[in-house]
C-alpha cells in the first residue's frame, strides 16, 4: 500500500526537470502576447467594417426609388465578393509589397501562414497574415460601395462590376501603397491614420469621374430646375448610417494596428470616442442647418451628415481631444450641406450624396490632420490629397471611357424609366406594390 503511493511521487520527481525544462522553453505571454491581442484586434475590427457591406447596401436601397432596389442590392453583394477575390489575386501584395521603388510594384497571390504555426515561425512583431489581410481587404471592399451609390439608377450592371475589378485589385492597392505599403507619401511625412484619402477620397474621386461619364438620371435637371427625386424608404437609409456608424469604430479603432500593450488598448477606446463624436457633431450640424436654410430639418441631410464627420476624423481619430473630433466632425456636417446643392449646379448627378460626404469631407478630415498631429505639415498633406486625386480620377476617367466604347455603361431612357431591377434583373424589390 505504501509502495503504491510512493509510485506515483517518484514519477513526478522523475518528470519536475523535464516539465520545467518544457516551460523555460515555450515563448512567455510577454513575447507572444502582442500578436495574439493584434491579431484579435484585427479579427474583430474586420468583422466590424465588414459589416459596413451591409450599411452600404441598406442606405443605398432606402436612398434609390423602389424600381432600382433590388440593381443595389446586387451590385453590393458582388462587388464586396469581386473585392475579395481580387485583393487575394493581386491587391494585397500590391499595396504591401516590401522593398519596393515606392510607387508600385504589382503583387502576386497572397499566401497565409500554415495551419498551427509555430511560435518561431510567427510574426510575433505584428499580426497573423490572414487577420492582416482580412482587415485591409474590407476596407477596399468600402471603397468600391462609395462608387455604387453614386453612379445609382442609370449604370448598367456588368460595367460597374467590371470598373470594380480594375479599382480593387489595381487602381486602390497601388495608390495605398504610396502611404501604408511604405511608399514616397509615406517617405514624405504624409498622415492619414485610417483613410479620409487612402480609402474614401479614393472612392469620391472614381465615383466623381463616372458620374461625368455617365451623366444625370433622366428628368434630374430640366428647365433649369433641379427636380427631387425621393428615396423609396427612409427607415432603412437610417438603418443603413447606424450600421455605417457602427463599423466606423472598427474602421479607425482596427488602424491603431496594435493592441498588445496598455497605451496601445487605451489609444484604441480613446479612437472609439473620438470617431463617435464626429458622427454625433456632423448629424447634428446638419440638422441644425438645414433647420436655418431650409426651415426644415432634412433627414437624408443629416444622415450624410453623420457620415461626413465619421469622413472627416478618420484621418486622424487618435490625437485630438473629444472638442477636437466634435468641431472637426461639425465641419464635415457643414460641407455635406454645402456641397450636395453645389453638385446640383454643376449638374453631377450623385444619388446618395457619396461624393460630398466622401470626396469632400475626407479631404476636409486630411488637412485637419495638421490641427492636432504636431509631424504633419499643411504642404504635405495637400501634396497627398492632389496625388491621390489626379492618379484615381484620371485612372477613373480612362477606364470608365474605355468601358463605354467597348461594352456601354448605360442602360437605355426606356430601361432606365421602367427600372434596372426589372430591365436589368427581371426582379422587383416590392412586388407587390406593382402588382395592384
Amino acid at each position: 500500500m505504501k509502495l503504491n503511493k510512493l509510485l506515483p511521487v517518484s514519477a513526478a520527481a522523475i518528470l519536475l526537470p523535464t516539465l520545467a525544462f518544457a516551460q523555460d522553453a515555450a515563448p512567455s505571454f510577454d513575447e507572444i502576447g502582442p500578436y495574439i491581442m493584434t491579431t484579435l484586434l484585427f479579427c474583430m475590427a474586420g468583422f466590424l467594417v465588414f459589416f459596413m457591406a451591409a450599411g452600404f447596401a441598406m442606405l443605398e436601397g432606402g436612398l434609390v426609388r423602389s424600381k432600382n432596389v433590388t440593381m443595389q442590392m446586387t451590385k453590393n453583394i458582388a462587388l464586396f465578393s469581386i473585392a475579395a477575390i481580387m485583393y487575394w489575386i493581386v491587391g494585397f501584395n500590391t499595396m504591401y509589397p516590401g522593398d519596393f521603388n515606392g510607387w508600385f510594384a504589382i503583387g502576386g497571390q497572397t499566401v497565409l501562414d500554415p495551419v498551427g504555426v509555430a511560435a518561431a515561425d510567427a510574426a510575433l512583431d505584428y499580426a497573423s497574415v490572414g487577420s492582416d489581410f482580412f482587415f485591409q481587404l474590407v476596407f477596399v471592399a468600402a471603397t468600391a460601395s462609395i462608387v455604387s451609390g453614386a453612379l445609382a439608377e442609370r449604370i448598367k450592371l456588368w460595367p460597374f462590376l467590371a470598373f470594380v475589378v480594375v479599382l480593387t485589385g489595381f487602381m486602390y492597392p497601388i495608390s495605398g501603397s504610396w502611404q501604408w505599403g511604405g511608399g514616397w507619401l509615406s517617405e514624405a511625412g504624409f498622415s492619414d491614420f485610417a483613410g479620409s484619402t487612402v480609402v474614401h477620397s479614393v472612392g469620391g474621386w472614381a465615383a466623381l469621374a463616372g458620374a461625368i461619364v455617365l451623366g444625370p438620371r433622366l428628368g434630374k435637371y430640366k428647365d433649369g430646375k433641379v427636380n427631387p427625386m425621393p428615396g423609396s424608404n427612409l427607415a432603412l437609409a437610417t438603418l443603413g448610417t447606424f450600421i455605417l456608424w457602427l463599423g466606423w469604430f472598427g474602421f479607425n479603432g482596427g488602424s491603431q494596428l496594435a493592441m498588445g500593450t496598455v497605451g496601445d488598448v487605451s489609444d484604441v477606446s480613446r479612437i472609439f470616442a473620438n470617431t463617435n463624436m464626429a458622427a454625433a457633431a456632423g448629424a447634428v450640424t446638419a440638422l441644425i442647418l438645414t433647420q436655418i436654410l431650409y426651415k426644415k430639418p432634412d433627414l437624408t441631410m443629416v444622415l450624410n451628415g453623420a457620415l461626413a464627420g465619421l469622413v472627416s476624423i478618420t484621418a486622424e481619430p487618435l490625437a485630438p481631444t473629444l472638442f477636437g473630433a466634435l468641431w472637426i466632425g461639425a465641419i464635415g456636417g457643414v460641407i455635406v450641406v454645402l456641397t450636395v446643392p453645389m453638385l446640383d449646379k454643376m449638374k453631377i448627378d450623385d444619388v446618395v450624396g457619396a461624393i460630398p460626404v466622401h470626396l469632400f469631407a475626407g479631404i476636409w478630415g486630411t488637412i485637419a490632420v495638421i490641427f492636432y498631429n504636431g509631424d504633419a505639415s499643411l504642404t504635405t498633406q495637400i501634396t497627398g490629397i492632389v496625388a491621390y486625386g489626379a492618379f484615381t480620377f484620371v485612372a477613373s476617367l480612362i477606364v470608365w471611357f474605355i468601358l463605354k466604347a467597348i461594352m456601354g455603361i448605360r442602360v437605355s431612357e426606356e430601361d432606365e424609366m421602367a427600372g434596372l431591377d426589372m430591365s436589368e434583373l427581371g426582379m422587383e424589390a416590392y412586388p407587390e406594390f406593382s402588382k395592384g
